[in-house]
């Protein structure tokens, strides 16, 4: 068992067991450690995590598996995320079966575990038919059942149809409910182990054994028995986990539909000859051709030829994208026109589309913080129901009538088995897959369940200019120098220093020096200020480009020709950079940054929605308040460094409000981690989508208002899922106690209790899956 999985809680377990019991893999203890890609784990406890599938020790449902990179599988348990396996099996907490953790796509485990419910199923039908009318058939005297076959014979017939319902198809459960004893984990299939086993083993021993019975067990001098119950119950379960296995099969469709979405080879040139290779075999540096119409295999740079490449898949936008030589194209894209020669750059676990799955698959098992609401209910539970059977037994078998023994075992049983955890537990966790995996396929990547729970409350939304309501690719269009110095030389001492940035101004300078043939030098000493500019020694000079009070906060003089000229392209809503030689400003490059025509409509929307949006940037006044105006923004901060940009969230926080902060750069990392909801979009810096709870993959802000709608969605759903689960339990477990009997005369059946636990935890499931047809 490894170090780094140890329980805090100190829940015993036995060392180098499975969570499917075998002995050659090691399940981590409980605890808050992460699992690996490949491992398996439980979406209701994803402390639990194992080394192959198997059944979550704590609530019984099968683990499911973390997705690897492509080409390896693991499973987990989608309601104990924490338990993860390399193998298929059953979860060893809840007992529900494992699943692949969406980067297997051939389903092979899946299809297992619904051909062996769906066998037992059908086989347990059978044989539980004849059982059913053999006990009830009594009861409607026109049959003759109890004429044809007397009850010393129907009573042997009824313990041998029974005996392979309860044992084989429902032995199932059993192992499960026993491995929650022993990891005292108590869930759902602890109530089926006592009530179908109370059930059962009573009837063995009433048939076998009857004169050991008192006469208060007895109902016109024979014992009751009930192998009926026993054997539908166990049917109504399989029924009700069959169900709940095909509708669990689809919610996690759309990291399936991202896997599809890969090419399944590739042309690699290697010595002249072109060869079909799998993708796993691929290597960075990689000559790969890629033909009209074909998909592009993976990650990498145009080397050769040009094309329009389909990036759809990526960003939602149908138009098709010009690539040339030098240009990057994403693996998965679809390539229309042209032939082009690319070399790869990424593979595996490190491509686009991989790191999506990956980061939508670790966002569907994180756990929203509503969830620790049903996880504190859940600890108590299950005891709380054994109690009430308990007391139910002892209530009805005082002051029940004759046979008082008989009816207060009915009625413990229905109270076991009405009973369902499985309902609570699962409310929040798959209406958070399925909401995850709903705003992937709109190009939004949410990272945690948590981010989901807190965007529904979001009333202020922050954001930057520069990338994220403008097009954040920047052109320079005005230059302007000091006397004796010439455009293009203040403009090649800028790139020389720029040449390394990743910001989109610093792209613009270095893009009009290499438009403008010039020769650009190179530079030492490189240092950089995150919100203000980078320096360095160019010619034997230290030249500083970025802001104006970057170059004042260095002793740099700023002439008043050049200050004028800034100002004049500030009010036409240009970013201004200054250049500067030693200690004086010797030039001011001009850049236009057009505004996103979604932002407008994207920005009408947010404050139909009730938030308020403000924009920080590091650009000066004149340009922000020109962009600001232009699309009706509430309030405009500029010339902001990333520590007053937190400071903002750090103020508006401590008013009350719920804030977003959207992003693209270095420089909005900060904020973006401060936030309730960092969005960063995903047109954007590493270090900004690393920061960000959220990445929109299109980058732009009609995202954040879906973002926001899917939230609602999402967090309606769950609690349209708790209040069921809280409602049917509080209703179910005192009708079943038999509450209604002395206004009624009648008590609830253990089958029908059977049918209603079933039924519970599939609607849990299937309101859930409403999600993926929210419109956003």
């Amino acid at each position: 068992m490894s170090d780094q999985h140890k329980d805090k809680n100190h829940t015993p377990k036995p060392e180098k067991k499975s969570c499917c019991g075998g002995d050659h893999h090691s399940m981590s203890d409980l605890s808050e450690s992460k699992a690996r890609p490949g491992q398996w784990t439980c979406p209701m406890d994803p402390e639990v995590i194992s080394d192959e599938p198997g059944d979550c020790p704590k609530c019984g449902m099968a683990l499911e598996q973390v997705p690897p990179a492509f080409g390896s599988t693991t499973y987990t348990c989608p309601m104990h995320p924490e338990v993860i396996s390399d193998q298929p099996g059953d979860c060893p907490k809840c007992g529900m079966p494992l699943e692949p953790m969406a980067a297997d796509t051939s389903d092979d485990h899946a299809k297992k575990e619904l051909k062996e419910l769906t066998l037992k199923f059908w086989i347990g039908a059978a044989l539980t038919l004849p059982v059913f009318i053999l006990a009830m058939g009594g009861m409607v005297p026109s049959l003759g059942i109890a004429e044809l076959i007397p009850k010393s014979i129907s009573k042997w017939i009824e313990l041998g149809l029974a005996t392979p319902v309860v044992l084989w198809a429902g032995g199932m459960f059993f192992v499960k409910g026993w491995r929650s004893v022993i990891n005292r984990s108590p869930n759902m299939f602890t109530l089926i182990m006592l009530g179908v086993g109370s059930a059962y083993l009573f009837s063995v021993v009433a048939t076998l054994f009857p004169h050991l019975f008192p006469d208060s067990f007895k109902h016109h001098g024979e014992v009751g028995l009930y192998f009926e119950a026993a054997a539908v119950i166990t049917v109504l379960v399989l029924l009700g986990q069959l169900l709940e296995a095909k509708a669990r099969s689809r919610t996690g469709e759309a990291i399936k539909g991202l896997i599809g979405l890969a090419a399944k080879t590739a042309h690699r040139l290697r010595d002249g000859e072109e060869e079909d290779v799998p993708l796993d075999q691929l290597h960075v540096g990689d000559l790969l051709r890629v033909r009209p119409g074909e998909k592009v295999p993976i990650d990498g740079e145009v080397t050769e030829g040009s094309s329009l490449v389909d990036e759809s898949m990526l960003t939602g936008e149908p138009a098709p994208v010009q690539k040339n030589a030098g240009d990057s194209v994403i693996g998965a894209t679809v390539n229309q026109t042209g032939s082009f020669v690319m070399r790869t750059d990424k593979v595996g676990g490190e491509t686009m589309l991989s790191q999506i799955v990956q980061l939508v698959s670790d966002a569907q098992r994180s756990r929203a913080p509503i969830q620790k609401t049903a996880d504190k209910i859940a600890v108590y539970f299950v005891p709380i129901v054994i109690a009430c059977a308990v007391l139910t037994f002892i209530i009805w078998a005082i002051w029940g009538p004759d046979p008082a023994m008989a009816y207060a075992l009915v009625n413990a049983v229905s109270v076991l088995i009405i009973a369902c955890p499985c309902a609570l537990g699962l409310a929040t966790p798959m209406s958070i897959m399925v909401g995850v995996g709903r705003a992937a396929q709109e190009g939004i990547l949410i990272k945690s369940a948590e981010a989901v729970q807190t965007a529904e409350k979001v009333d202020v939304l922050l954001t930057d200019k520069t990338g994220t309501l403008t097009a954040g690719k920047p052109t320079l269009t005005d230059r302007f120098a000091t006397e004796g110095m010439s455009l293009d030389d203040v403009l090649a001492k800028a790139a020389a220093l720029e040449a390394t940035s990743e910001h989109p101004l610093a792209r613009a300078i270095v893009n009009a020096a290499k438009e403008a043939n010039l020769s650009v030098p190179d530079a030492s000493e490189f240092e950089s200020t995150t919100g203000g500019g980078v320096s360095g020694r160019v010619d034997g000079k230290m030249i500083r480009v970025g802001k104006a009070d970057f170059l004042r906060d260095a002793s740099v003089t700023l002439s008043d020709a050049l200050m004028q000229h800034a100002e004049d392209l500030q009010n036409k809503a240009q970013s201004v950079v200054w250049v500067s030689a030693d200690d004086e400003a010797i030039g001011i490059l001009g850049i236009s940054d057009q505004i996103k025509e979604s932002s407008r409509g994207a920005i009408q929307d947010l404050h139909d929605a009730g938030v308020k949006v403000i924009m920080v940037t590091g650009d000066n006044e004149n340009t922000a308040n020109a962009v600001g105006s232009e699309l009706g923004i509430d309030e405009i901060h500029a010339g902001l460094s990333p520590a007053d940009k937190i400071a903002i969230v750090r103020d508006l926080k401590s008013k009350g409000s719920v804030v977003a902060m959207t992003g693209d750069g270095i420089n909005d990392a900060p904020a973006l981690a401060e936030a309730q909801v960092g969005i960063a979009m995903g047109t954007g810096t590493d270090v900004a989508i690393e920061s960000a709870a959220i990445t929109l993959v299109k980058g732009d802000l009609n995202g954040v208002s879906k973002a926001i709608r899917l939230s609602q969605a999402t967090m309606k759903n769950i609690r349209q899922n708790l209040f069921f689960a809280f409602v049917y339990n509080a209703l179910g477990v005192p009708i079943a106690a038999g509450v209604l009997y002395p206004l009624t005369g009648h008590l609830l059946n253990p089958m029908i209790a059977g049918a209603a636990m079933s039924v519970s935890s599939v609607s849990v499931i299937v309101n859930a899956l409403r999600l993926r047809y929210t419109k956003l």
